[in-house]
């Protein structure tokens, strides 16, 4: 089995995937040797109910997915005898994103925000692998090119993503606008029979943005993209 098979096994096993391989440049901070980051995602809708029944989430303390993310994504790390990255814990902090669009796996949607080629906007990264072995990247034509109508464009309430920028004030000034539907349980969902929130509710379902985009829709568990909203909009 070859290194990225494994690799690719071991983050399966955790309902994770490679969401892109990209190469190491003198720039990134790597240790000198490290040739190639492979990228690791979430593999929704798997993923969320799998990181739910883990210690970190159900333990009560601070930061469960990035505690989450340290242990299992290093200890694949380990097994294959290569190093761990991750988008949290800075500064410094490691170029996620410069590495994303390295891998030819996403590309800048119309609102400006990351695409992936086959989860959308809701892309996001737990770790990486940084290997000393050169693997050649595997790009993939950006989804918008033939996306009929590209819904994203309109989807805000707010039109924060304006011109291909993304006006932070105003996202959150409407989320903070947005009325409470029904009691919380811990992972930001709502209690059985609790009153549902209305679809605009970016805070409890996700932003509307990034549900509006067709690929990959619907693959993610509101309550991951509620639990995601609170730490941005807490």
């Amino acid at each position: 089995m070859t290194r990225l098979a494994a690799l690719s096994r071991a983050a399966a096993a955790q309902r994770l995937f490679i969401s892109g391989i990209a190469p190491l440049l003198p720039d990134d901070g790597a240790t000198p040797g490290l040739r190639t980051a492979v990228l690791l995602s979430p593999d929704e809708p798997a993923f969320w109910p799998h990181f739910r029944a883990s210690p970190e989430a159900q333990d009560d303390r601070p930061h469960p997915l990035d505690r989450w993310s340290r242990r299992v994504v290093g200890r694949i790390a380990c097994d294959v005898g290569a190093k761990a990255a991750f988008p949290f814990g800075g500064p410094p902090w490691r170029p996620f994103t410069r590495w994303a669009r390295r891998s030819g796996q996403v590309h800048d949607s119309p609102t400006g925000l990351m695409v992936h080629a086959t989860r959308g906007l809701f892309i996001s990264y737990r770790g990486a692998i940084l290997l000393r072995d050169t693997i050649a990247p595997e790009p993939a034509p950006s989804p918008c090119t033939t996306c009929a109508g590209q819904p994203c464009r309109t989807a805000c309430p707010v039109d924060a993503f304006a011109n291909a920028t993304y006006n932070v004030p105003a996202c959150h000034h409407y989320l903070d606008s947005l009325p409470s539907f029904g009691p919380k349980y811990p992972g930001g969902g709502r209690s059985p029979g609790a009153e549902p929130p209305p679809p605009s509710d970016c805070r409890a379902a996700g932003c509307l943005v990034r549900r509006a985009c067709p690929v990959g829709q619907s693959r993610r568990d509101p309550a991951q993209s509620a639990f995601h909203m609170k730490a941005f909009h807490p």
